[in-house]
C-alpha cells in the first residue's frame, strides 16, 4: 500500500524525527563497538554532576587492571558540532557538584605540593574538601583564601596535629552531616593520580557497597625499602581477611562508603594515624564490603622537587606491628564466621 500523503508540516516533523532516531541508533552502535558498559552503568557513573559531555575517564595505557575497561560516563548527548569521543579538558574545572561523592584530602605541613594537589583534584571533581591537620606552614590560611573564590573547595581545620586517620574522621563526620555517602581519600603530597578520580568515583557509584582500592604501580623513583616493606603488611592483611582480595593495604587512594567507615572508626580508639589505611581496609572487609582493586600509578618526589614525607621508619613500623597484633586477635575471634562466609562465597 502506498504511504499516505502528509501535510507538508507533518511530513517535515516526521522526517526530523526519523533523522533524530537515526542519530541515536548510530550513537548506540558506536558505543557498542567502543566497548561501552551497559546504559544503566553509564547513567550511574556521574549522577548529578551534570557534565555536558564526558565519554570516559582518562586512564594511562595499560592500567585497566582488575576493574575492567574505562566506564562510559556520557549521561547526555554532546552539543551540536562537538567532536565524538572528546575527553574532559585538563584545564577545565568541574563546577557542577556531586551530591553523593566527594574528594577528601588530609594535609599536614605539605607545603606547595598541597596546592598542586588541590588544583589537580578540582580539575577532575567537585566538591573537594581539605582537612588541615594542625599545619603550621601557613597552607591552611592560603587554602581558605582559595576557597573563598572557589565554591567547589572547602577547608576544614583541626587545631593541633591529630594524625591522618583523625583528620579523615573529622571530614567524614561533616560530610555525612551534609548528606554525602562516599569519600575518595588521597594524599596531599602529589603522589596520587588526580586524573583517575573520575574513574574511581564512577566505579564506586556503580558499586556503592564496595571498597574501591587503588593498587599502586611504582616507578623507578620509588624507595625500594618502602616498596618491599609494604609486602609484609599486605601479607598480614591478606591473612587477617582470609585472602578476601585486598590488593594493597597501605595505598591511600581509595573510595570509602562513609557510614561503615565512620562506624568502624568510632568503634575503637585506634586508626587515627599511619595505621588508618590498612586497618580500615581489613575491618571493612570483616564487615562484608567487597574490595575492587584498580591499578594507579604512584609518583615519589625528591625534596628538591618539593616532595614532603612525614614517614618515620621506626615509629610508623612499630605502629603497624602493634596494629597487626590487634587485628590478628580480632581475626582469631572472628575466624569461624569469616571461614564460613569465605566458603559460602567461593565458586563451586
Amino acid at each position: 500500500m502506498p504511504a499516505p500523503d502528509l501535510p507538508r508540516r507533518d511530513a517535515h516533523r516526521a522526517s526530523a524525527d526519523q533523522r533524530a532516531e537515526g542519530r541515536l541508533r548510530a550513537d548506540r552502535q558506536d558505543r557498542r563497538r567502543a566497548g561501552a558498559d551497559h546504559p544503566h552503568r553509564e547513567q550511574l557513573a556521574f549522577p548529578r554532576q551534570r557534565l555536558g559531555f564526558l565519554p570516559e575517564a582518562r586512564v594511562p595505557a595499560g592500567l585497566q587492571g582488575e576493574a575492567g575497561p574505562p566506564l562510559r560516563t556520557d549521561g547526555r548527548c554532546p552539543r551540536p558540532g562537538a567532536e565524538p569521543g572528546k575527553l574532559l579538558q585538563v584545564g577545565a574545572l568541574i563546577t557542577s557538584p556531586s551530591t553523593t561523592h566527594l574528594v577528601l584530602i588530609p594535609s599536614y605541613n605539605t607545603g606547595a605540593k598541597l596546592f598542586e594537589t588541590v588544583r589537580a583534584a578540582r580539575r577532575h571533581w567537585t566538591p573537594v574538601w581539605v582537612v588541615v591537620d594542625g599545619s603550621t606552614d601557613g597552607t591552611g590560611e592560603e587554602l581558605r583564601r582559595l576557597a573563598e573564590r572557589d565554591p567547589g573547595l572547602r577547608v576544614l581545620a583541626l587545631p593541633t596535629n591529630a594524625g591522618k586517620g583523625a583528620a579523615v574522621l573529622h571530614g567524614l563526620r561533616e560530610a555525612e552531616r551534609q548528606g554525602f555517602t562516599h569519600a575518595l581519600t588521597m594524599d596531599a603530597d602529589g603522589q596520587h593520580p588526580a586524573d583517575l578520580i573520575p574513574r574511581f568515583q564512577a566505579i564506586s557509584q556503580a558499586h556503592p557497597d564496595a571498597l574501591v582500592l587503588g593498587k599502586p604501580v611504582f616507578d623507578d623513583a620509588a624507595p625500594r625499602l618502602r616498596v618491599g616493606g609494604r609486602k609484609i603488611s599486605n601479607w598480614w592483611a591478606d591473612l587477617e581477611t582470609l585472602w578476601t582480595g585486598i590488593g594493597d593495604s597501605l595505598f591511600g587512594f581509595r573510595v570509602y562508603p562513609i557510614a561503615p567507615l565512620r562506624a568502624v572508626m568510632e568503634g575503637n580508639r585506634w586508626m587515627r594515624r599511619f595505621d588508618f589505611d590498612p586497618e580500615a581496609s581489613v575491618r571493612l572487609c570483616w564487615r562484608g564490603l567487597r574490595p575492587i582493586n584498580v591499578p594507579a600509578p604512584v609518583r615519589y618526589f625528591k625534596p628538591e622537587e618539593g616532595g614532603v614525607s612525614h614517614f618515620n621508619y621506626v615509629r610508623d613500623n612499630a605502629l603497624l606491628t602493634w596494629m597487626h597484633v590487634r587485628l590478628m586477635l580480632g581475626f582469631i575471634a572472628r575466624l569461624p564466621w569469616l571461614a564460613l562466609r569465605r566458603l559460602r562465597s567461593s565458586p563451586r
